[in-house]
């Protein structure tokens, strides 16, 4: 047995929790720490890390009596922490400075004359700013260059999120005029999403899809493409034995393949086929859109809402695998107003004022084909999930993708791989949980093709 898979206990190398006042005091709570989980998920704008907290009140700076480190220091929400805690290989994942994370919850609180028990929820600072700040300003030119500007600069008067983090932003094609309308940043950046298809030198090169959501690294608007055309970042090997070949990078552990199929929940939110009917204020008509899986998306089919074929990836093995007697027919039918875009295009009011006049009925921007191939996208991302524990590796992220094997089901001591669960998959959500034994990383795993992929 490797060492990698001997010897898995994590670190904690640092875990101070400080007063919530400015210049307030701190405490190392690092010996009264019994479990810790961090998490990271491609649906989720913020990351978050839960402890679990098991004191008398005794720390080696400071003592609290009988009224521990939860009331005597006090935590009560707001107080910032500096966290660094490194995996078996050496990784580290440190929260400190511009990264630092702060208390947000304080929960299943468990008092005894001996000893406190509770939890604390920790999340990042922006996640905390976007409560108390609007987007007010109008915004012109590219989603992708505007969603910068949503998260790095000030939203309304002198108020914004104003992350120091860093930012990954994959290009758009699309230009999109619209104002904040005093909604939250977060949530505007996940609207835009949906209206977003990846540019290829400037042009529309993919189909629709983007998420928004935080690592470690920072945050991220990427385009579900991009995401599936990255490098794998690791080959993982399900085995009975002990040893794995050294072509790989570690042994999954152990693992549940998400085998439920629920045809009428698929059929419900339209994963096969749907219809959306957009219906236009400003000419006082309507638009009808039909998909699905089978259609083809070419440039001239789904204008401006990409070009690389179909709308979903799908293999034949999924696409025959539910009869055309309900896969044809339309199961959803979505009823939505059609975006034109807030505000007609030009550097001041009156160029606006001539563009609208010229053209009052001519869209800055149409969201039919985009948002509803969108939708297309999102449900099917999930068709296939894999749920892995491995080893703690805190070199991985939320949106990384990984190759897998998995053993077929049968009695041969000499296991061939499946062919059809083997292959890249995307980490859809990640969570690295820490004791006092032993350190492991559970990952989500999602894909919406069939079909294995050779690594090198």
């Amino acid at each position: 047995m490797s060492n990698k898979q001997a010897n898995r206990a994590g670190t904690i190398r640092q875990f101070e929790i400080f007063q919530a006042k400015d210049g307030g005091e701190s405490i190392d709570a690092s010996p009264a720490v019994t479990d810790i989980k961090y998490y990271e998920n491609v649906l989720s704008p913020s990351v978050n890390l839960t402890v679990v907290i098991t004191e008398t009140g005794e720390s080696d700076k400071k003592t609290f009596g009988s009224r521990g480190m939860l009331n005597g220091l006090p935590i009560r929400g707001g107080n910032a922490s500096h966290i660094i805690i490194e995996d078996h290989e050496g990784n580290k994942l440190t929260f400190k400075d511009d990264n630092k994370l702060y208390v947000n919850r304080v929960r299943n609180v468990l008092s005894g004359t001996q000893k406190d028990v509770y939890a604390l929820d920790f999340t990042s600072r922006e996640r905390l700013a976007n409560e108390q700040c609007r987007v007010v300003k109008r915004y012109d030119g590219k989603i992708s260059e505007n969603v910068k500007k949503i998260l790095t600069e000030a939203t309304s008067a002198e108020a914004g999120l104003k992350t120091q983090k860093e930012v990954d932003v994959d290009e758009t094609a699309i230009e999109y005029n619209f104002i904040g309308n005093d909604r939250k940043p977060f949530y505007v950046c996940t609207w835009l999403a949906s209206k977003s298809i990846p540019a290829q030198a400037g042009k529309v090169g993919g189909s629709a899809g983007y998420v928004f959501y935080e690592t470690y690294d920072g945050y991220n608007f990427r385009s579900l493409d991009a995401l599936a055309e990255q490098e794998s970042k690791g080959n993982y090997l399900f085995s009975n034995t002990d040893d794995i070949p050294p072509e790989y990078t570690a042994k999954i552990l152990n693992y549940d393949i998400d085998r439920d199929i629920d045809l009428q929940n698929n059929l419900t939110i339209g994963a096969y086929a749907n219809r959306t009917l957009f219906f236009d204020f400003y000419a006082y008509n309507y638009k009808v859109r039909n998909y699905s899986v089978d259609e083809s998306g070419g440039a001239d089919n789904n204008k401006g809402a990409g070009s690389k074929g179909k709308i979903v990836n799908l293999g034949e093995d999924e696409i025959n695998s539910v009869a055309d007697e309900f896969r044809l027919p339309v199961s959803r039918l979505m009823n939505r107003v059609l975006d034109v875009g807030t505000l007609p295009a030009g550097k001041d009011i009156d160029e606006q004022l001539k563009t609208w006049k010229d053209s009052p009925f001519d869209p800055t921007y149409d969201s039919t084909q985009t948002m509803v191939q969108s939708v297309m996208r999102y449900n099917q991302l999930f068709s296939i999930k894999i749920n892995i524990k491995i080893a703690g590796d805190f070199s991985l992220r939320a949106g990384d993708m990984i190759y897998c094997e998995f053993p077929e089901l049968t009695t041969d001591p000499n296991t061939p791989v499946n062919k059809k669960s083997g292959g890249l998959y995307m980490i859809s959500s990640l969570c690295h949980h820490i004791t006092p034994r032993e350190t492991d990383t559970t990952l989500t795993l999602v894909r919406d093709t069939f079909g294995r992929k050779p690594f090198s």
